[in-house]
Protein backbone atom coordinates (compact mmCIF):
# COMPACT_ATOMS: atom_id res chain seq x y z
CA UNK A 1 0.00 0.00 0.00
CA UNK A 2 1.41 3.36 -1.03
CA UNK A 3 1.33 6.63 0.88
CA UNK A 4 1.01 8.36 -2.50
CA UNK A 5 -2.73 8.69 -3.26
CA UNK A 6 -2.03 9.09 -6.99
CA UNK A 7 -0.42 5.64 -7.34
CA UNK A 8 -2.60 3.09 -9.12
CA UNK A 9 -4.84 2.64 -12.11
CA UNK A 10 -7.28 5.38 -13.16
CA UNK A 11 -10.04 5.43 -15.80
CA UNK A 12 -9.47 8.66 -17.77
CA UNK A 13 -11.88 10.75 -19.81
CA UNK A 14 -11.43 14.24 -21.25
CA UNK A 15 -14.01 16.61 -22.68
CA UNK A 16 -13.76 19.67 -24.91
CA UNK A 17 -14.52 22.96 -23.15
CA UNK A 18 -17.48 24.07 -25.26
CA UNK A 19 -20.12 26.31 -23.60
CA UNK A 20 -22.95 25.21 -25.95
CA UNK A 21 -25.31 23.40 -23.53
CA UNK A 22 -27.23 21.94 -26.50
CA UNK A 23 -24.18 20.13 -27.86
CA UNK A 24 -24.59 16.37 -27.53
CA UNK A 25 -22.46 14.96 -24.70
CA UNK A 26 -20.76 12.49 -27.06
CA UNK A 27 -19.65 15.40 -29.27
CA UNK A 28 -17.57 16.76 -26.36
CA UNK A 29 -15.26 13.74 -26.14
CA UNK A 30 -11.57 14.68 -26.42
CA UNK A 31 -9.99 11.47 -25.17
CA UNK A 32 -10.33 8.36 -23.05
CA UNK A 33 -7.99 5.74 -21.72
CA UNK A 34 -6.27 4.41 -18.66
CA UNK A 35 -3.66 6.11 -16.52
CA UNK A 36 -1.19 4.00 -14.52
CA UNK A 37 0.76 5.98 -11.94
CA UNK A 38 3.76 4.23 -10.42
CA UNK A 39 5.43 4.53 -7.04
CA UNK A 40 8.30 7.02 -7.37
CA UNK A 41 10.60 9.09 -5.18
CA UNK A 42 9.12 11.80 -2.95
CA UNK A 43 7.52 14.46 -5.19
CA UNK A 44 8.04 12.73 -8.57
CA UNK A 45 5.25 11.30 -10.66
CA UNK A 46 5.78 8.66 -13.34
CA UNK A 47 3.54 6.34 -15.27
CA UNK A 48 1.76 5.82 -18.54
CA UNK A 49 -1.52 6.93 -20.15
CA UNK A 50 -3.03 5.15 -23.12
CA UNK A 51 -5.87 3.55 -24.93
CA UNK A 52 -6.42 1.53 -28.11
CA UNK A 53 -3.63 2.50 -30.53
CA UNK A 54 -1.86 5.07 -28.36
CA UNK A 55 0.37 5.25 -25.29
CA UNK A 56 2.29 8.11 -23.66
CA UNK A 57 4.95 7.93 -20.96
CA UNK A 58 4.17 10.22 -18.02
CA UNK A 59 6.73 12.24 -16.10
CA UNK A 60 6.02 15.03 -13.65
CA UNK A 61 5.50 15.95 -10.03
CA UNK A 62 2.96 15.90 -7.24
CA UNK A 63 2.39 18.31 -4.38
CA UNK A 64 0.76 17.95 -1.00
CA UNK A 65 -1.87 20.50 -0.10
CA UNK A 66 -5.59 21.05 -0.13
CA UNK A 67 -6.25 19.86 -2.72
CA UNK A 68 -3.30 17.64 -3.64
CA UNK A 69 -1.92 18.49 -7.09
CA UNK A 70 -0.31 16.48 -9.89
CA UNK A 71 1.34 18.01 -12.94
CA UNK A 72 2.80 15.79 -15.63
CA UNK A 73 3.64 15.52 -19.31
CA UNK A 74 2.77 12.61 -21.58
CA UNK A 75 5.20 11.89 -24.44
CA UNK A 76 5.11 9.08 -26.99
CA UNK A 77 5.26 8.00 -30.60
CA UNK A 78 1.82 7.21 -32.04
CA UNK A 79 1.52 6.02 -35.65
CA UNK A 80 5.08 7.16 -36.32
CA UNK A 81 4.77 10.71 -35.01
CA UNK A 82 5.43 12.36 -31.66
CA UNK A 83 2.55 13.23 -29.35
CA UNK A 84 3.00 15.52 -26.34
CA UNK A 85 0.25 16.47 -23.90
CA UNK A 86 0.52 18.35 -20.59
CA UNK A 87 -1.79 17.66 -17.65
CA UNK A 88 -2.61 19.37 -14.37
CA UNK A 89 -4.99 17.68 -11.97
CA UNK A 90 -6.26 17.92 -8.42
CA UNK A 91 -7.31 15.09 -6.13
CA UNK A 92 -10.96 15.60 -5.17
CA UNK A 93 -11.33 15.97 -1.41
CA UNK A 94 -13.11 13.31 0.58
CA UNK A 95 -16.71 14.21 1.44
CA UNK A 96 -17.48 13.35 5.10
CA UNK A 97 -21.02 12.27 4.19
CA UNK A 98 -20.16 10.89 0.76
CA UNK A 99 -21.63 7.50 -0.12
CA UNK A 100 -19.26 5.05 -1.82
CA UNK A 101 -17.05 7.93 -2.97
CA UNK A 102 -14.31 6.78 -5.33
CA UNK A 103 -11.06 8.79 -5.49
CA UNK A 104 -11.02 11.10 -8.50
CA UNK A 105 -8.63 13.55 -10.14
CA UNK A 106 -10.08 16.55 -12.00
CA UNK A 107 -8.08 18.90 -14.15
CA UNK A 108 -7.03 20.25 -17.49
CA UNK A 109 -5.05 18.91 -20.44
CA UNK A 110 -3.44 20.74 -23.37
CA UNK A 111 -2.18 19.34 -26.66
CA UNK A 112 1.37 20.68 -26.61
CA UNK A 113 2.36 19.96 -30.23
CA UNK A 114 0.19 19.22 -33.29
CA UNK A 115 -0.25 15.73 -34.70
CA UNK A 116 -2.30 14.05 -37.42
CA UNK A 117 -6.04 13.97 -36.82
CA UNK A 118 -8.37 10.98 -36.84
CA UNK A 119 -9.46 11.55 -40.44
CA UNK A 120 -6.96 11.37 -43.36
CA UNK A 121 -5.27 14.72 -44.03
CA UNK A 122 -6.59 16.40 -40.88
CA UNK A 123 -4.43 17.94 -38.16
CA UNK A 124 -5.08 18.02 -34.42
CA UNK A 125 -3.64 21.47 -33.61
CA UNK A 126 -1.44 22.41 -30.67
CA UNK A 127 -2.99 24.52 -27.92
CA UNK A 128 -6.36 22.79 -27.66
CA UNK A 129 -7.38 22.64 -23.98
CA UNK A 130 -9.86 20.17 -22.51
CA UNK A 131 -11.05 19.26 -19.04
CA UNK A 132 -10.44 15.77 -17.69
CA UNK A 133 -11.39 13.54 -14.85
CA UNK A 134 -9.90 10.25 -13.82
CA UNK A 135 -11.55 7.77 -11.43
CA UNK A 136 -9.45 5.34 -9.39
CA UNK A 137 -9.84 1.85 -10.81
CA UNK A 138 -7.31 0.02 -8.69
Amino acid sequence: MSDNPFVGSWSYRSLLNDPDINLAFNDLEFGRGTIEIYEDVMQNLSGVIGGPGWSLTLKGSREYGTPMRARFQGVGIVNGEQWIYDYEGYLVSHWPNGVQQIPAIVGSVIRTIPHSGSTPGSVSPAGVVASFYAVKAG
